[in-house]
């Protein structure tokens, strides 16, 4: 019989299985709390612009790539900011959108470019260039889905504004027919004081002249009347 080997020791065990030891552990702890990536708000900025390949998803941040031109970006929110002259925060938001939509679909269409190959036109990637035509259509309909929300949004906004002003329009109609009948009221009043002053005025002329005739009788007469 063979004699039963001593069993290794749980260190030499770990080293054997390639496992680390509670002070390697404790020393790959340590370092990687050591390296937790950038704590700044631009180097978090720098890091998620290095997984940032193409930004056409919808629901990817929007950024100018630094092969493309901020400066020509800026003059393109300007010049729709300019043509829709933007009055609220919503309308302000809608611009920004269509500029970005805008941009975002012309930058699909280049990427389109890289899926050929130069000298023979030929596709040579048809993955990603179905994956382009698909955020190149995805970007021109937002645009426009962002341009009609703010058509809609103008028509509504009109759409009050002449309400409020027909009813502006009404009131005035109102206040200037309870006006008129207001005034045909008052001179309807003094018609009646006028009709009334001139009866009173021809009692008074009746009663002049009963006094005047009798004053002209001799005396004997009045005292027979």
């Amino acid at each position: 019989m063979f004699g039963r080997s001593n069993p290794l020791p749980p260190h030499a065990v770990r080293q054997t299985l390639g496992m680390s030891t509670p002070a390697q552990f404790a020393a790959n702890r340590a370092n990687a709390q050591l390296s937790t990536g950038p704590k700044s708000q631009a180097g978090k900025a720098a890091a998620a612009r290095n997984n940032f390949r193409h930004g056409l998803t919808p629901f990817s941040e929007f950024w100018v790539l630094p092969s493309e031109s901020q400066t020509q970006f800026d003059q393109l929110l300007a010049q729709f900011q300019q043509e829709h002259q933007p009055e609220t925060p919503t309308e302000e938001a809608l611009v920004q959108a269509m500029a970005e939509h805008h941009w975002l679909r012309h930058r699909a269409m280049r990427l389109e470019e890289s899926c050929f190959d130069y000298t023979t036109g030929q596709i040579i990637d048809e993955r990603k260039l179905a994956l382009y035509l698909r955020y190149q259509t995805s970007h021109e309909r937002a645009f426009h889905k962002a341009l009609n929300d703010l058509l809609k949004l103008r028509a509504e906004k009109r759409k009050a504004d002449i309400g409020f002003e027909r009813q502006e329009q009404a009131r005035a109609t109102e206040a200037r027919r309870q006006e008129r009948h207001e005034m045909k009221k008052e001179r309807h009043q003094w018609e009646i004081i006028l009709a009334e002053v001139k009866v009173e005025g021809q009692q008074l002329r009746d009663l002049n002249r009963d006094i005047r005739e009798s004053e002209r009788l001799p005396a004997s007469q009045r005292s027979n009347g």
